[in-house]
């Protein structure tokens, strides 16, 4: 029997290989979409407090001021837009209103969205129209809208689908098409883009305390996904080593509701 030596290593972070891993997010600029509330206003305030400015657009320009204003106080650090994702002019406005005023754009959060739940021969053309034109086809719009604007900063293109984009269920057959389109389009727009140096990836979370589908958030949805948790997946994707990307992340509450 051989007796060999035993050799350890130990692997020593240094200062500069943990700063490596931290972006400076300082002064960067983030779009996000149907950003006055909920998850949208969630990833909003999250960028803020690191430093970022921030445009939000809702369908409601008085509620995207709304937003801003509760948002942050100084009026230099977050814009407030009007813009239904469904237009793609709308969309190409607001991108140029937001390069206009703050100079650049960084990251595209594409995260508006609506649901309309019902079975197949009770959901109307109406709401399948809408469903998809707003959660797949205002996607393609805003990201079409900002890739010349990307690609001179080498931005960030995160878009916020849901588990609903590899797992169907009764009565959501508008909205699990427009999510399994959405996290497929997304995947393919990261093969697209990455050799310019702009990162995409998508955002799968279960069940959030927003006020989606008229819900009103309340002490029952405690134990689900937060807002502020969605903006620190975001957080965490801006802040990843350049080297690495996570291109597609399911998020879901730790514990299920009773």
């Amino acid at each position: 029997m051989l007796n060999l030596p035993i050799v350890v290593t130990k692997f020593v972070f240094t200062k500069k290989m943990i700063m490596m891993r931290t972006n400076n997010l300082s002064n960067k600029v983030a779009y996000i979409t149907g950003g006055s509330k909920g998850i949208g206003y969630g990833i909003a305030k999250t960028l803020l407090a690191q430093g970022m400015r921030v445009a939000i657009s809702s369908r409601s320009l008085e509620a995207a001021k709304e937003a801003a204003a509760s948002l942050s106080p100084d009026a230099g650090k977050v814009l407030a837009l009007q813009s239904e994702v469904s237009s793609m002019a709308q969309e190409i406005a607001a991108v140029k209103r937001v390069v206009d005023h703050f100079g650049q754009l960084d990251v595209l959060v594409a995260n508006a969205g609506v649901g309309h739940f019902a079975a197949i021969d009770e959901l109307t053309e109406e709401h399948w129209k809408e469903t998809v034109d707003t959660n797949l086809t205002g996607v393609f719009n805003s990201v079409k809208a900002s890739i010349d604007s990307l690609k001179k900063t080498e931005g960030y293109i995160i878009t916020i689908a849901s588990l609903a984009g590899t797992n169907f269920f009764e009565s959501a057959s508008a909205y699990n098409a427009s999510k399994f389109g959405l996290v497929g389009f997304t995947q393919a727009v990261m093969l697209d883009l990455r050799k310019y140096g702009i990162k995409v990836s998508t955002i799968m979370p279960g069940s959030v305390a927003t006020h989606f589908n008229n819900h009103v958030p309340g002490e029952g949805d405690a134990w689900k996904i937060q807002p502020e948790d969605i903006g620190e997946l975001v957080l965490d994707l801006l802040q990843m080593n350049p080297r690495t990307l996570p291109s597609k992340i399911e998020v879901r509450p730790s514990k299920p509701g009773k």
